[in-house]
């Protein structure tokens, strides 16, 4: 008489085979940790090498390994169950989180796109904006506009804002004539 195998005693429920698949997946849960700590080392290094600031490495590094054991997770939970659906809904999951997340940041390079490209605004311009303030344009970038108001101070302006809001542009005369547009003639007396 021969005894029973011992995952049949232990759990009457589960098979050799799904305790196979189980294995599997915490082999593959093992290898996306350690690989994780591979590419998080390999990105500080590149962002290092570019001179990036000391925070933004360590989140960059931190952003990788997150990123690499959260997939390891699924994949592995994947394997176990021996459901790939739960890899899918994992990274569904994981797509739709990061896109609320990033959602104002594209908004605001696609807003930037379409100031330089419309070039309403230029540098040294004086702008204002209703619940912004005003100031002279300093720099055009595709996130963000710079603006220095008269006190000095440096205001950074996401260009969401200036492409959704009205903007007063405050332009002498002479300067717009220079670029060929005639400014409105004065009324008859």
């Amino acid at each position: 008489m021969t005894s029973p195998p011992l995952a049949g005693s232990l759990l009457p429920f589960v098979s050799n085979k799904d305790l196979e698949y189980f294995g599997v997946g915490l082999v593959v849960l093992v290898v996306f940790v350690a690989g994780s700590r591979f590419v998080s080392n390999r990105v500080v290094a590149a962002l290092n090498r570019r001179n990036m600031r000391s925070d933004m490495v360590q989140i960059g590094g931190r952003v990788a390994t997150v990123v690499l054991i959260g997939l390891g997770i699924w994949f592995a939970i994947g394997f176990a169950f021996q459901s790939q659906n739960f890899t899918l809904a994992g990274i569904l999951l994981a797509t739709i989180v990061a896109s609320f997340g990033v959602q104002d940041l594209l908004k605001d390079y696609v807003s930037g796109y379409y100031v330089l490209l419309e070039r309403h605004l230029r540098v040294g311009d004086r702008i204002s904006m209703e619940g912004v303030g005003e100031g002279t344009v300093t720099d055009i970038k595709l996130r963000v506009t710079l603006l220095k108001t008269d006190s000095g101070d440096l205001l950074v302006v996401p260009n969401s804002e200036l492409f959704n809001k009205a903007v007063t542009v405050h332009v002498r005369a002479v300067e717009r004539a220079a670029e060929g547009v005639s400014p409105k003639p004065a009324p008859p007396e």
